[in-house]
């Protein structure tokens, strides 16, 4: 799993990234302030799926796999989503970059300013309910993917697989 980090988190994480060419199956990563507090920004390149952590100290995101992919696979669990509705997910082969795409990142600065809003209107962090936020997050429109909710791309996707999966290459079941 690539995982593309902006210059904040970098820095955090104290990384030397590795230089890969982009894919749609990239998670993008980004630290955010919130009322106060370190927060986390996760978002999958092809599909602007989106998971928002509150809270985060810098030693729980060293080294970043554990952390990054716990969270991504409570965010699909709580969508009733397979944990390898977006690919593989495996703490051991996750591989810090830098951020390349910048329509996600522009996606992402869009979601960040939305979990700001909620935060805000919910009276901070400690009276937020993160998983409504979450569940706001997969079902956003935006130009990125034409104007379809992450939600909605993954589960057409997962329809599609299962469906490969299904039918073998004899035609039989």
């Amino acid at each position: 799993m690539m995982l593309r980090c902006t210059g904040k988190l970098l820095s955090l994480l104290r990384l030397r990234p590795a230089v890969a060419e982009a894919s749609p199956a990239d998670w993008y990563a980004n630290l955010l302030w919130v009322d106060g507090r370190k927060c986390l920004l996760l978002t999958h390149a092809r599909t602007v799926f989106s998971v928002f952590v509150s809270d985060v100290a810098a030693a729980e995101l060293r080294p970043p796999g554990l952390f990054v992919v716990t969270a991504i696979a409570a965010a699909l669990r709580s969508e009733a989503l397979p944990r390898d509705a977006l690919g593989e997910l495996d703490e051991r082969e996750v591989t810090v970059a830098r951020t390349l795409d910048r329509r996600v990142l522009g996606t992402m600065n869009d979601h960040a300013v939305m979990a700001q809003h909620v935060v805000a209107a919910a009276g901070g962090l400690s009276h937020c309910d993160v998983e409504s936020l979450n569940h706001q997050l997969h079902r956003t429109i935006n130009s990125l993917t034409g104007h379809t909710p992450p939600i909605e791309l993954i589960t057409r996707h997962s329809k599609i697989e299962l469906c490969r999966v299904q039918v073998e290459p004899d035609g039989s079941i």
